[in-house]
């Protein structure tokens, strides 16, 4: 698993926390992405970890939590992810894997994907979904089903066929990231190290995903994450909610969260001690722990830890607030609020 890179799509938030550390429904990116693993059947996971690895390695241990026994593989710097299968080569051995992006998050988990996979035997097989979009990603060309030609980020891309963060190798990768040159842009390119091993006459298959995939890279695409999985809960109520509040819809209220004289309206999250007091917060929202909000409406958005939004004039929506942020009124009454609000920040709005 990929847990690497600097996340510079996401600043301010990566300036001080590690992009696949953003909760999604209250339940941080790259956890979805190990429980998909362990789902599959595989216990033995490694993590490229870079310049975040002590906040990784915080958050996952060793593994145990998640019935995994990981390993952690540190990259010097963001070389590429043919870069990151190269120097794990004595970790996995001569064993078949899965490299899975610690962005990314597919509906469904991986586990027809890696059986597949297993049923077949390619040398590699990677997931496909269609974007509109093509060329921030990795494309894929198909000639009658087959795999004939990869491209990473292509200005004229011949496909609309995007690689998802998901890929599945035999040992014989780890030749081919050896005999690949480093793009442009500086790095070992994973579609380079893919295509050596078309040209080189084998079997690479693709797998198509139907449901939903979402790289994470984005605010845009975190929201629309966050909106898909609180599409999914089932509302409960652990916390302390006063008569004179309102909910409607699925709403989940973690234990030790509370909330007065409010309106909380579905699929929403509020986190463990959480305080919501005489405010509107709409759907897909999700609040982390030790959170205020006070006097204020916000909806479509994600709100992190020990943050206080009070006395807004106006509603706030589709917005990242990092950590430690305070985001007050200071006086004229506003007209709109948009924000992606890096950790132990203020925010004075007039």
């Amino acid at each position: 698993m990929l847990s690497g890179g600097k996340g510079t799509r996401l600043r301010p938030i990566t300036h001080t926390s590690a992009k696949q550390l953003v909760p999604i429904a209250n339940k941080p990116i790259l956890f979805y992405g190990l429980e998909a693993i362990r789902a599959a059947g595989i216990v033995d996971v490694g993590i490229i970890v870079g310049d975040t690895a002590t906040e990784i390695e915080e958050a996952v241990g060793d593994g145990s939590a998640f019935g995994l026994k990981v390993t952690y593989i540190p990259q010097d710097a963001p070389r590429g992810l043919a870069h990151a299968v190269m120097i794990a080569e004595e970790f996995m051995g001569k064993e078949p894997f899965v490299m899975y992006l610690g962005d990314n998050l597919i509906r469904g988990g991986i586990t027809d994907f890696v059986d597949e996979f297993q049923r077949n035997r390619p040398n590699a097989q990677i997931l496909l979904a269609r974007v509109d979009n093509p060329s921030d990603f990795g494309v894929a060309e198909l000639e009658e089903g087959r795999v004939v030609r990869l491209e990473e980020k292509p200005k004229e891309p011949k496909s609309d066929l995007a690689l998802v963060g998901v890929y599945m190798f035999d040992a014989g990768v780890f030749a081919a990231t050896k005999s690949i040159e480093p793009s442009g842009r500086g790095e070992l390119e994973i579609t380079d190290a893919i295509q050596y091993l078309i040209d080189d006459g084998q079997s690479v298959r693709a797998h198509e995903v139907t449901g939903w995939w979402k790289d994470t890279g984005k605010l845009e695409d975190i929201l629309e994450a966050n909106r898909m999985i609180l599409e999914t809960i089932e509302g409960r109520i652990d916390g302390d909610v006063d008569s004179s509040s309102k909910i409607d819809g699925n709403v989940v209220v973690e234990e030790g969260a509370e909330v007065r004289g409010s309106v909380l309206r579905g699929p929403l999250v509020i986190g463990r001690n959480t305080v919501i007091q005489k405010s509107y917060v709409g759907p897909f929202t999700s609040i982390y722990h030790d959170v205020v909000i006070q006097n204020s409406e916000l909806e479509h958005s994600i709100i992190l830890e020990n943050s206080r939004i009070m006395n807004l004039g106006h509603r706030m929506e589709r917005s990242l607030v990092g950590k430690n942020v305070e985001i007050v009124q200071s006086g004229m009454m506003p007209k709109a609020y948009r924000f992606m609000v890096g950790d132990a920040s203020r925010i004075e709005v007039p």
